[in-house]
């Protein structure tokens, strides 16, 4: 996703009485988006036992927020440009494991990313004898389109980089926006000469979810210290937020926000599919066992037990039909919004229009295909129950 690090025109601002706001002195940095879904960290996933590689691979792709926001702190990084990180996943009867490598990551980065896995998907320990199981996923960070905060430039724009970095320890402001996108907000920053206590105001908002953010913001923005200016200090600075984890689509006026927020649902609800068409092999591979065992002991006894398993099977069924439905319909939004930027600009969003075309008729086929499997599995399990 593109860093969107929006800086704030000098120009006077009108405000809606017609008078004009107080100019800006200066320009600030480091406007960074936030992506709210790391709030939501604290609130473990549980998997789906017994773990395959494909629930591995999908809890290890949902874990995209928590690892980027982990690099956005410039001590999370080296020198280089680009950053690479590797997580690798591996549970067996001993226990379950995170491992955490890559280049270009400083320790700080290392033990983020760590922390941050460990805490959203806890891995546990398999059934005694059951084989090991693994998976590992990478992520890239390309400093200049990913969000990457710097600092020991001027004032302002460390306080902004302040701002950024303080985001995620902020998470009680964003307790009501679990399933929304919060709001685009924009705050003017005055600090007196000499002064390193900062004078906030938010532009009013329309919503009351909206206005409470904007006061818990304003809160904490005015208990940051700024370094004291030689001469006094105004700047505005525009909070963009997105949430991975919406269930509601984004009402952003900008249409290029709209659609950058969507590919971050796309990217969870492509990891929900591929995390549920494992627990559906999980499933089925319990019902294999079980057919197996009948079939060796011909005990009826058994047939309650195959019976569960089966119904079992069916319940997976439903839900990785359930997860690739939504990954289609996030797919359809996306689809919507491209077209819509395309009428606008052909050039720059054909490639993307038709990527995304691409990916509605792949996740269309993969529904057909889980609505059939369920009706398949169901009409199975009714037999057998007779």
């Amino acid at each position: 996703m593109a860093s969107l690090a929006l800086t704030a025109s000098c120009a006077p601002v009108q405000k809606k009485d017609g008078a004009a706001a107080v100019q800006d002195t200066v320009r600030v940095s480091n406007q960074h988006p936030f992506d709210t879904a790391v709030c939501q960290s604290a609130q473990p996933v549980q998997l789906p036992q017994p773990v395959n590689p494909d629930i591995l691979l999908g809890a290890l792709s949902a874990l995209r927020p928590q690892v980027m926001e982990c690099l956005v702190p410039p001590t999370s990084r080296g020198e280089a440009k680009s950053t690479r990180v590797v997580v690798k996943a591996r549970v067996s009867d001993q226990g379950g494991q995170y491992t955490v490598s890559g280049e270009n990551l400083s320790p700080e980065g290392q033990a983020c990313v760590q922390k941050a896995v460990e805490a959203r998907v806890p891995l546990t320990v398999s059934p005694k004898g059951a084989a090991a199981v693994t998976a590992e996923a990478e992520f890239s960070h390309e400093q200049g389109r990913s969000l990457a905060v710097t600092l020991g430039g001027d004032a302002g724009s460390d306080y902004s980089g302040a701002v950024r970095l303080g985001q995620p320890q902020w998470c009680d402001c964003y307790a009501s926006f679990t399933t929304q996108v919060p709001p685009t907000l924009m705050a003017h920053v005055q600090v007196a000469q000499g002064q390193t206590t900062p004078t906030v105001t938010f532009d009013p908002v329309t919503t009351p979810e909206g206005t409470a953010l904007a006061t818990c913001l304003q809160q904490k923005m005015a208990a940051l210290p700024v370094k004291a200016p030689t001469e006094e200090m105004r700047f505005s600075r525009r909070f963009i937020h997105f949430n991975s984890l919406a269930t509601e689509p984004s009402t952003d006026p900008l249409t290029e926000q709209r659609f950058l927020q969507n590919e971050l649902v796309r990217q969870q609800r492509a990891a929900d599919s591929t995390l549920w068409f494992g627990a559906r092999d999980s499933a089925s591979e319990a019902y294999d066992a079980a057919v197996m065992k009948f079939q060796k002991s011909k005990d009826k006894k058994l047939m309650p037990e195959l019976i569960a398993k089966c119904d079992q099977v069916v319940e997976a069924d439903a839900k990785w039909a359930a997860a690739v439905e939504a990954q289609h319909k996030a797919d359809q939004q996306s689809l919507v919004i491209a077209q819509e930027l395309k009428v606008k600009d052909a050039a720059a969003w054909t490639a993307a229009e038709a990527s995304v075309q691409q990916a509605v008729t792949n996740s269309q086929e993969e529904l057909s295909r889980a609505q059939k499997r369920v009706a398949t599995d169901r009409e199975a399990c009714s037999k057998m129950k007779g």
